[in-house]
């Protein structure tokens, strides 16, 4: 039997794919770290990722400040992909907090959803 949040990334899932000129940016979020990746389905191929652990500037930050420079750097490295538009998968968690500063700092780069 599937729980609430199953339901909703399947959900989510189901209106979500990702192409190679609009690939899908997909966020894992887990109680200390953020992960994002640009995930082409029709390939079913990880273009790139970025993660905290790339980060070394900004040790002294909270989460979604963290968050949010994910966001900045997945959009940096998506323009060194020539990719300028994608589409949002937020998987089973709500949008707010670290998934809302993630997508925020994504904009910020200059990713379009």
């Amino acid at each position: 039997m599937k729980n609430s949040v199953d339901r909703r990334k399947t959900r989510i899932r189901a209106k979500v794919k990702g192409t190679s000129q609009r690939p899908r940016l997909t966020v894992f979020r887990s109680n200390k770290h953020v992960y994002a990746q640009l995930i082409d389905d029709v390939k079913q191929q990880t273009l790139t990722g970025a993660s905290e652990q790339e980060l070394k500037a900004v040790e002294k930050v909270n989460k979604s400040g963290r968050a949010k420079e994910i966001g900045l750097l997945i959009a940096k490295k998506a323009a060194a992909k020539k990719v300028t538009s994608v589409v949002f998968d937020k998987g089973a968690y709500k949008y707010h907090g670290r998934v809302k500063a993630v997508a925020e700092g994504a904009r910020e780069g200059g990713l379009k959803f």
